[in-house]
């Protein structure tokens, strides 16, 4: 299996595999025809305080993860999202935020890979 991370706003690709929203929101300006999402797994994104209190910030990126790697370990969304793994050899990620390297689905895609079932 192989997670993939990337902005749910660049154009969907044929190695992309099974396409995951994992934003708790629904991104802004895109309808669902263009975004090619197979599935919006939100309940496997940071809470709502989280996400309001990282605001994207650089030098929070730290903090966040760590506070996010807390959420996911008692999240059952994450098992739901590892199922997805062992059944589809690529799934990607979908994030809406700006920056490609400081977002959950890079803190996600971390966790899955490096934390055990």
């Amino acid at each position: 299996m192989v997670y993939r991370v990337k902005r749910v706003y660049d154009p969907p690709a044929v190695e992309d595999g099974l396409r995951v929203l994992v934003d708790r929101l629904w991104p802004r300006g895109l309808t669902k025809e263009k975004a090619k999402v197979d599935l919006w797994l939100k309940d496997v994104a940071p809470s709502t305080e989280l996400r309001r209190w990282f605001h994207h910030e650089a030098l929070l990126f730290d903090e966040f993860t760590a506070r996010y790697d807390a959420e996911l370990d008692a999240n059952p969304a994450v098992a739901q999202l590892r199922e997805l793994g062992d059944t589809h050899p690529v799934v990607t990620l979908l994030v809406g935020a700006r920056d490609p390297e400081l977002n959950q689905g890079v803190v996600l895609e971390r966790y899955l890979e490096h934390h055990p079932r």
